[in-house]
């Protein structure tokens, strides 16, 4: 049994599990899925267990000649996707809170600091953003008109704020946080996430967590949060097919 929500299996199942399974051993599967777009016609899933997943159109499948194959491996199928020239976009780490974790955090008072932003809040968001370089700002994507947005005040200075929308159209919201550099490593980071969370929670979203597998910090970030590693995701970099 998963550790983690319904939401979060179907999720990942209705891209991974749905459509003609072409390959299944216990580390690697592949389904040849005809209902992915056009942006994600090829996506790798690895689990935090260790099993690599693999969802792709069957044309991509056909021309990488997965069809009937045998013995695969995930290492051999990394160097198929080489030998044919797909590049992918970069793997981001992925984190949900598993169910303990789910009971822990909506049991937890919100902290005074901490509040939803919204429209009236423009001049202290505008502000807050022009104290961030342009590299944090189009890491973190946080903006003020997203489905949700927290912030963490000291003395009536916004000094982190994180942002939600939903994900693929399904009951999951995808979040971005950005501290100012000068109040990093104050616990406002955390704060903040765990509050957005709480807030998607009571819409009846499930919170997810991504960052890039270079970005040390807010891995750390979600697990000082409370979540944890469900795995990671990447897909077909746009044009590597061509």
């Amino acid at each position: 049994m998963s550790e983690f929500s319904s939401t979060v299996e179907s999720f990942w199942q209705s891209s991974f599990l749905s459509g003609d399974i072409i390959f299944s051993s216990d580390a690697l599967s592949i389904c040849a899925n005809p209902d992915l777009g056009a942006d994600r016609q090829l996506m790798l899933l690895e689990t935090a267990a260790g099993k690599l997943q693999m969802a792709l159109t069957p044309a991509l499948a056909d021309k990488l000649g997965l069809y009937l194959q045998t013995g695969l491996t995930p290492a051999l199928l990394r160097q198929k996707l080489q030998d044919a020239g797909i590049a992918l976009h970069g793997a981001d780490y992925v984190f949900y809170f598993n169910e303990p974790a789910r009971q822990d955090l909506l049991q937890e008072p919100q902290p005074g600091h901490i509040r939803q932003l919204s429209e009236a809040d423009e001049a202290v968001f505008a502000e807050f953003q022009g104290n961030a370089s342009e590299q944090d700002l189009d890491d973190a994507y946080v903006e003020l008109d997203h489905w949700a947005v927290f912030g963490a005040f000291e003395q009536d200075r916004l000094v982190c704020a994180a942002s939600m929308y939903p994900w693929d159209e399904q009951q999951i919201a995808d979040q971005g946080v950005l501290t100012l550099p000068s109040f990093r490593g104050q616990g406002h980071a955390r704060s903040v996430v765990r509050a957005i969370s709480r807030h998607a929670y009571a819409q009846g979203y499930e919170p997810q967590f991504r960052c890039q597998l270079d970005n040390t910090a807010s891995a750390a970030l979600a697990q000082s949060a409370g979540l944890s590693l469900y795995g990671t995701w990447d897909v077909m970099a746009s044009g590597s097919d061509e």
